[in-house]
């Protein structure tokens, strides 16, 4: 298998994760009745952008472990609920 191929089969796994991620993000912040501006202002951001963007994929965007740990206590859940 060329490297190219290996390569591009590991971007879309990647891909996958951070769509996966981001769906159940958004699942468990709708299951706690959290709106993504109280998420956003929980976690420490004046603005909506960095979670309604990686709940979504949107251009690539993606939560980072640091913004996952960050949710997980906030929502009191987990952080491996989020990779289910």
């Amino acid at each position: 298998m060329s490297y190219s191929r290996v390569f591009k089969m590991i971007e879309e796994s990647k891909e996958e994760l951070y769509i996966k991620i981001g769906k159940n993000v958004a699942k468990y912040r709708k299951e706690a009745g959290i709106s993504q501006l109280e998420l956003s202002l929980l976690m420490d951001y004046k603005s909506i952008s960095i979670v309604s963007s990686a709940e979504i994929y949107y251009k690539g965007k993606h939560f980072n472990l640091e913004h996952l740990l960050k949710i997980s206590k906030i929502l009191k859940i987990d952080i491996c609920y989020f990779l289910k």
